[in-house]
């Protein structure tokens, strides 16, 4: 099993909420860290752009990114979504095995 930390910005607190949450409920992540706002700087469409977006980090396995990465998409209001993942090379085992036990796909 291989443990991932995916990152996304959402718009603003509400929206970050509101995918935390369904995230957790569909089991996709076992966990979701939704951090102080921050702002981006970034180019877009040939123009540099700002926001403030708010981050969200999420602790989830390599087995559940796939759909992870769809419900993100899905849920998302940009356009075009930062959404990277990072494998975990190392973390406590018991935190990584509950990882994995959380984001066990339900029959």
């Amino acid at each position: 099993m291989t443990a991932l930390l995916v990152l996304t910005n959402l718009p603003d607190r509400p929206a970050a909420e509101a995918l935390a949450k369904s995230l957790i409920e569909a089991r996709l992540a076992a966990c979701v860290n939704i951090l102080a706002p921050c702002r981006s700087v970034y180019r877009w469409q040939g123009a540099v752009e700002t926001a403030d977006e708010v981050p969200l980090l999420v602790k989830t396995t390599e087995a559940r990114y796939a759909a992870l990465e769809a419900a993100i998409r899905a849920q998302h209001p940009y356009e075009l979504p930062e959404v990277i993942a990072v494998p975990i090379a190392h973390g406590l085992p018991d935190y990584l095995a509950w990882v994995a036990a959380e984001t066990r796909a339900l029959d």
